[in-house]
C-alpha cells in the first residue's frame, strides 16, 4: 500500500486486480467513507504522478469501493485476500465486469460520470433489489 500511496509502483504493474486489493486493504483499516477518501486521493495522486490524471473515474472508484465494502461485510471478518478474491471473482473482471450490471455503457463513458459519482442507472440493478 505504501508504494501505491507514494506512487513509486510502476503504473504498468498496477492492474484492476491490484486496485481491488488496495481498496480491500484500506477497508480493513478504515471505515468505508474514510477508505473511499484515502483511496480516491491516493489514486488521483498515482494517476497524476504517472502522467495519466485523465484516467481517474469518480463513478467507477466510488462504486467499487462500496461494492468491495459490501462484500467484505458479508464475508467472515478473518477472511484473507486470497479467499476474498476467490469468493468475489466478479469484482476482479475488467473491463466488462460487475459495473455493467449497474450502469449503462454510455453513463460510464460520460465525462460527467468521470467527474461526479453517478448512482446506478440500469433497470436490471433496481429490479434485483425489489
Amino acid at each position: 500500500m505504501t508504494s501505491f500511496e507514494a506512487a513509486t509502483l510502476p503504473s504498468e504493474n498496477f492492474h484492476h486486480r491490484d486496485h481491488v486489493k488496495i481498496v480491500w486493504l484500506y477497508l480493513r483499516s478504515y471505515p468505508v467513507l474514510e477508505a473511499l477518501a484515502k483511496f480516491s486521493c491516493a489514486l488521483k495522486h498515482f494517476a497524476t504522478v504517472h502522467g495519466k490524471p485523465q484516467l481517474y473515474h469518480e463513478t467507477i472508484t466510488c462504486a467499487y469501493v462500496f461494492l468491495i465494502h459490501e462484500r467484505r461485510q458479508r464475508s467472515a471478518p478473518e477472511e484473507d485476500w486470497d479467499h476474498f478474491a476467490a469468493a468475489n471473482a466478479d469484482l476482479l473482471e475488467w473491463p466488462n465486469g460487475i459495473l455493467r450490471s449497474y450502469y449503462r455503457e454510455e453513463t460510464l463513458r460520460s465525462d460527467f460520470a468521470k467527474r461526479v459519482f453517478v448512482l446506478p442507472d440500469r433497470e436490471v440493478a433496481r429490479q434485483a433489489e425489489a
